[in-house]
């Protein structure tokens, strides 16, 4: 059983860096040829900007939530404190 469970748990060599790669630097040339037919504009892929201001934003939203709901509970409170 432990065979097994270490027989589907291996890493290959390549990943180890014991064996070389014969497939070459690009492994599909295929794909890099559609990419070189397709000339198409670049997409900008570095998001890092607006992932940072979708975290900020989502904070400042859960911020206001919060604080919202504090003070609906404040006089809530104070109206039921008046009624007594």
């Amino acid at each position: 059983m432990l065979r097994a469970l270490l027989h589907f748990c291996r890493r290959p060599a390549l990943r180890f860096g014991l064996r070389q790669d014969n497939r070459g630097r690009f492994r599909d040339p295929r794909f890099a040829s559609f990419i070189g037919q397709n000339n198409r504009t670049k997409l900008d892929t570095d998001f890092q900007d607006t992932v940072l201001r979708g975290r900020k934003l989502v904070k400042n939203i859960l911020r206001l939530a919060l604080f919202g709901g504090g003070a609906w509970i404040v006089v809530e409170s104070a109206k039921a404190l008046s009624v007594f």
